[in-house]
């Protein structure tokens, strides 16, 4: 395998990214459209960050920003690429952009059910937080 090329997403990824993520993630979720991920782009560069091989889009995170806490959202990895240490190389890219803007701590958005992404971040040294719970509203 050659080694991938870890680089931040364009407004000219956000078509890739989003057939990409119907490929490769688990879950949806309601900015998994054009408008959404352009914002994203649009408002913070550098958050989401991609990996490809040889050209071909193989792997993504958000590390999302907001000068207060680092979160993490859609790793994801193709099938067929998995356990190549992709996800890792993802990650410590994630974990670098914090480290530059003085974040302290990451928190990463895993589906209950997806017992694979729970291995995942256990292997890259996250912990369960058991203490709390995610709450949410739409407003669209």
């Amino acid at each position: 395998m050659s080694e991938p090329r870890i680089r931040t997403a364009t407004l000219d990824d956000v078509h890739p990214v989003l057939a990409f993520w119907k490929e490769a993630a688990e879950g949806t979720s309601i900015t998994d459209d054009v408008d959404g991920v352009t914002r994203l782009i649009e408002r913070d560069p550098q958050a989401l960050i991609l990996a490809e091989l040889d050209g071909l889009l193989v792997g993504s995170v958000i590390a999302g920003y907001d000068g207060w806490r680092c979160s993490l959202y859609r790793l994801a990895v193709l099938p067929a690429h998995r356990r190549q240490g992709l996800a890792g190389a993802l990650l410590r890219a994630a974990e670098d952009r914090f480290a530059a803007v003085g974040g302290r701590r990451a928190d990463a958005m895993v589906l209950e059910s997806n017992e694979r992404a729970q291995h995942a971040w256990t292997s890259a040294g996250y912990v369960r937080e058991t203490r709390w719970r995610r709450w949410v509203k739409s407003f669209r």
